[in-house]
């Protein structure tokens, strides 16, 4: 399943694409009307539209290749360079609309920003203008003028449009790798505060165990009396520790329902969906609350790994909790293990739960407990 990221990269490259086959399609009408015009003959224009569609060929290649960062100059970029630099040469001569011919000289320079630093793509775009003016007001008779302002612009517009595209998809990519390294940061604390915890609560309980359970070993032969006080120490020490493992056991899996509610929320949102709540939960009993809770919890996890929603409303009254979501994706595949988990946890506590597409083309998690 590809990533949000890399289906905003595939829309990218494809829009791209599309626009590189409009160019081609615009300038080999511009062939084909001096052809009509008899202003070049049909082997200047089969020249000249060869040179043109492999110069094209190559962007996508390219543009594939430096997408995701900066490379250094390929074969793929000099030979469609080459085939560029040979298309301008062959320019259909002396008709309107064959200005527009030297586009493919500003569209090989917007390919090459991505390769090269700000600076050194300023240095080869300054020389090619100077070039291709000289080259059209020579051959074409075009003023050189108007020839050096449109080529400019050109020279200007199209690296600065190519760069903000990659730039888009570097922010894109770069946003959604912070998310995933924050949320690999959050579960790490988790850990390690669990740890910190279960170290602080049985670190000192274990070693006085184990202490007494050796002095108890020693003293079995010795005096059995003393033997059998420092065993029931054990046994009290091992008591209290099971206790205060079961506390902090059960501290995390108690939640609370306005936090979860507003977490959810900010999750949901940050992933590109609209999250809508409607609670009315003051009512219920804590029990019940933490049962909410639990299912709003896993309800969102199922909306973000298995969905692509732009919309989801969280609704709560009177004990039930009904959560809708329009990123339904084909057939329903089967309750995940989180879902069947969340299903027995309700029954359980005399609670009932479903989940399916619905169909209005959505996806509800229904579930209700006990008030």
């Amino acid at each position: 399943m590809a990533t949000r990221p890399e289906t905003a990269k595939k829309i990218l490259l494809y829009w791209m694409d599309l626009t590189i086959a409009l160019l081609g399609i615009a300038l080999s009408m511009l062939v084909v009307a001096a052809v009509r015009e008899q202003r070049i003959s049909v082997p200047h224009a089969v020249a000249a539209e060869v040179c043109l569609l492999a110069s094209l060929a190559f962007a996508p290649l390219i543009l594939r290749d430096s997408f995701s960062d900066r490379p250094r100059p390929t074969a793929k970029l000099a030979a469609s360079g080459l085939f560029s630099v040979a298309a301008v040469a062959l320019v259909p001569h002396a008709g309107a609309g064959s200005g527009s011919w030297e586009t493919i000289g500003t569209f090989w320079l917007s390919v090459l920003a991505l390769y090269l630093p700000l600076r050194a793509t300023a240095c080869v775009g300054a020389g090619l203008v100077a070039l291709i003016t000289v080259y059209m007001s020579a051959v074409n008779g075009q003023p050189w003028l108007s020839t050096l302002i449109t080529l400019t612009l050109s020279a200007v517009l199209l690296p600065a449009t190519m760069l903000l595209w990659r730039w888009v998809w570097w922010t894109i990519r770069e946003a959604y790798d912070g998310r995933e390294a924050r949320a690999t940061l959050a579960v790490a604390n988790e850990r390690l505060r669990f740890a910190r915890d279960l170290h602080d609560l049985l670190g000192h309980s274990l070693s006085v165990i184990t202490l007494k359970s050796e002095l108890a070993a020693k003293l079995a032969t010795l005096d059995e009396g003393k033997a059998a006080a420092e065993m029931a120490d054990v046994g009290r020490l091992a008591a209290e520790s099971l206790a205060e493992v079961q506390v902090a056991v059960d501290g995390y899996r108690l939640l609370d329902l306005d936090e979860e509610l507003a977490g959810v929320r900010v999750a949901l949102e940050a992933a590109g969906a609209r999250c809508v709540i409607e609670a009315r939960a003051d009512d219920l009993s804590p029990a019940a609350r933490t049962l909410l809770a639990w299912a709003v919890r896993e309800g969102a996890t199922n909306v973000l790994k298995h969905s692509k929603a732009t919309r989801c409303a969280i609704v709560i009254d009177g004990g039930v909790l009904e959560m809708r979501n329009d990123g339904v994706r084909g057939p329903a595949a089967g309750a995940g293990s989180g879902l069947h988990g969340l299903a027995e946890r309700m029954t359980a506590a005399g609670g009932s739960f479903a989940a399916a597409p619905t169909p209005a083309g959505e996806f509800l998690l229904r579930a209700a407990v006990p008030a």
